[in-house]
């Protein structure tokens, strides 16, 4: 009896929401106590704990510590009872019977004052988000139900991953050949010239070892591409844009012993994660493909205890779609994990160690000249955080900057409100972006989004 409940994000203290206003769809009513005691597998533990259990469960950034806030020491949902938190995670979830839908706040609410079992309908916001950030056309999805969703965001997923991996290049690995000719060019192989040359022919059975690019990683992303192309949607995922075809071009070119009847094998050589210093991102879109190609594993319910899904940390996502934009304007976006794209605190980099033990290098999300952003996912309605104001206090300090401040989604037009600093001076900038859903298609919703992008910059 599989029983489906649809929550939104960031539903926490008094915002959280009891179970049973959760369940939108049951098949002949549900069981309460089953249902919680599926939850309480879920909840109160740690992303990063659930993830290394649980290698069916995909979650968004892959490097769960990539980012300041440490997504792996976030839990997917807290229970309190018999009521339901949640932070920044959205997404699909399931273990044995229940699934869980996590929304985005800005979903659209059922027309209706009661929420009690309604069904949220479409959520333009998220699906815009994934759209800018992965480079996918989210128009021609049809929304079906939540199995067939996760296996399609698993598609969608795909060029990205694949353009991140050949951006290091394409993956090569020693591999060893078989020869049986005349013209012996490595080692001998005794045992095999003796079985294929005895009484002698002229030819000698012999090895070679030699860097191939067409070995069980790239086989394996071949494989997938073919998969895809069999799919309805697979033309929109494979020819999304130019960089995505010459990908795949790239692949299909690099393995020309691919044959369809050895997707097994392959699968089963590729189940030890590549780790590898100079292909780092191979990692992800292998464990990617391994999802695709084995597709059927993804739905719930089918290992006991077992939880299955998709999710993506809205503070990263949020992040990340700022970033999609906010660089065609100048601004510099810092990864932090990468060491790339800070700034020091202090002047001379020697001094450090004379006054702490780690490196004082300054990340902030986004920055230019005169100007400090910090993207928030969570609510700044209410207000900003003691940490959060400190923080872009001393990222603009650093950098002599006149303006800083914060930028977060809401669910209503919101002139910028500004605050002078004492001391040096400055202002401090609380910059809401309207996402709310105003009517119409997800066409009229992405055209409304780029709009709010540009008057953005007319804010600040």
């Amino acid at each position: 009896m599989i029983t489906q409940l649809q929550i939104t994000d960031n539903q926490r203290g008094d915002r959280s929401v009891p179970i049973a206003n959760c369940v939108v769809n049951s098949e002949q009513g549900f069981d309460f106590g089953k249902v919680k005691e599926d939850l309480e597998k879920i909840a109160n533990v740690k992303i990063g704990k659930k993830v290394k259990d649980n290698p069916k469960l995909l979650v968004f950034p892959c490097d769960l510590n990539q980012y300041s806030d440490e997504i792996s020491d976030d839990t997917i949902i807290s229970l309190n009872g018999d009521n339901i938190s949640t932070g920044n995670i959205m997404g699909f979830v399931g273990v044995n019977d229940t699934q869980l839908d996590i929304k985005s706040r800005f979903v659209i609410k059922p027309k209706t004052d009661e929420h009690l079992n309604k069904e949220y309908t479409e959520d333009y916001f998220l699906h815009y988000m994934l759209q800018k950030v992965f480079s996918i056309n989210l128009f021609d999805i049809k929304h079906t139900s939540n199995k067939e969703q996760i296996f399609d965001f698993l598609l969608y997923l795909f060029p990205y991953h694949l353009k991140k991996a050949l951006a290091q290049g394409l993956f090569k690995k020693y591999r060893t050949f078989e020869h049986n000719d005349a013209n012996l060019r490595g080692v001998i192989d005794v045992s095999r010239h003796i079985r294929q040359n005895i009484p002698f022919r002229g030819t000698v059975a012999y090895n070679t070892r030699t860097h191939s690019y067409d070995n069980e990683i790239t086989q394996l992303i071949r494989h997938t591409i073919e998969f895809i192309k069999t799919k309805p949607s697979g033309g929109v995922v494979l020819n999304n844009d130019l960089e995505t075809r010459q990908c795949v071009s790239q692949i299909v070119a690099a393995t020309p012993t691919y044959k369809p009847t050895l997707r097994d094998k392959i699968i089963g050589q590729n189940l030890r994660p590549v780790r590898h210093p100079y292909f780092g991102a191979y990692t992800a879109l292998q464990n990617l493909c391994i999802k695709i190609l084995r597709h059927e594993s993804i739905k719930f319910g089918n290992e006991k205890d077992k939880v299955y899904g998709i999710l993506f940390d809205g503070a990263w996502l949020w992040e990340e779609y700022l970033a999609t934009f906010l660089k065609d304007y100048g601004f510099k976006h810092a990864e932090n994990k990468k060491q790339k794209g800070g700034f020091r605190m202090f002047a001379k980099p020697e001094e450090d160690e004379t006054i702490s033990k780690n490196s004082r290098t300054l990340y902030p999300d986004f920055w230019k000249g005169d100007y400090i952003l910090d993207a928030k996912y969570k609510r700044l309605e209410g207000g900003v955080s003691r940490e959060d104001l400190y923080q872009v206090v001393t990222y603009m300090y650093c950098q002599k900057a006149n303006n800083g401040g914060f930028i977060y989604p809401c669910d209503c037009h919101q002139k910028p409100v500004s605050y002078q600093l004492s001391g040096y001076g400055g202002k401090m900038h609380i910059i809401g972006v309207d996402v709310q859903y105003n009517g119409g298609t997800f066409l009229d919703y992405a055209t409304k989004m780029k709009a709010q992008e540009k008057e953005f910059f007319n804010q600040i």
